[in-house]
């Protein structure tokens, strides 16, 4: 784990194997030796997966794909912004408030910015309720409305909850709908990851709980929609949007 093996191993497909030597480590990636390096290969990761994103925003809007929102309004919704200009003082103030967050999620605040795959899809009607791909921890779609604020208050809330749970295993920094509230149903908690970590990957809170690139290479593989739908042609139609999507 030498300064120049991990980035060009990743890049020249060894990406599994880097990961798991990444997640071995922890909180000692921030290790001067190792820091550097680790932050380079999750920048890798967020270029590829905004390279993904991109993709799929495409192949979708030539499909006929409407992006909107999870509501009876169904407003058109913008499905990928790129990060604003105050991205870094936002990870800053995050990392100040949390304590350290996963290099993997500056990396996408930085790189790939807010994702919001949710819609219609002429073919797959039912298309919101496979679980699409959404990550906003900008919040860029929000005008007027402070991402801080909105997680001051859900960590809140959570801070009163957890006085009576035993265990409690921390605090969840939401950064989407589960995937019920995806299709305007009545739903659970919020997605997000848990906080704070000093690993280079992060633990990512869905229905269950497991590495934040594990689970983007899931939904990668399914084209962005990893939920499970039953419409006639969703599995064509899932292949022809992940075809040739790059690994993280």
């Amino acid at each position: 784990m030498t300064r120049g093996g991990w980035l060009d191993r990743y890049r020249d497909g060894e990406r599994e194997q880097v990961w798991w030597e990444l997640r071995q480590l922890g909180a000692a990636v921030r290790e001067p030796r190792f820091e550097a390096e680790a932050r380079d290969v999750c920048d890798e990761m967020a270029r590829r997966a905004r390279s993904n994103v991109e993709i799929l925003v495409a192949r979708l809007t030539a499909q006929g794909f409407r992006f909107h929102s999870n509501d009876a309004d169904a407003a058109p919704v913008v499905p990928l912004r790129p990060p604003g200009d105050e991205i870094t003082e936002l990870v800053a103030a995050l990392e100040g408030e949390y304590g350290p967050i996963p290099f993997v999620v500056s990396s996408w605040m930085r790189i790939v910015g807010d994702v919001w795959l949710v819609g219609t899809h002429p073919e797959w009607p039912d298309s919101d309720h496979a679980d699409p791909l959404v990550v906003e921890l900008e919040g860029s779609r929000y005008q007027g409305y402070s991402t801080l604020d909105y997680w001051a208050s859900e960590r809140e809330a959570w801070q009163e909850e957890s006085l009576d749970a035993v265990g409690s295993p921390g605090f969840v920094l939401p950064v989407a709908p589960d995937r019920l509230h995806k299709a305007n149903i009545s739903g659970g908690a919020p997605y997000g990851f848990r906080v704070p970590d000093g690993c280079a990957d992060g633990l990512f809170v869905t229905d269950h709980v497991g590495s934040f690139v594990s689970y983007l290479n899931l939904v990668f593989a399914h084209g962005g929609f990893p939920g499970f739908s039953d419409g006639a042609g969703v599995a064509k139609i899932k292949r022809a949007l992940s075809q040739g999507l790059l690994e993280l």
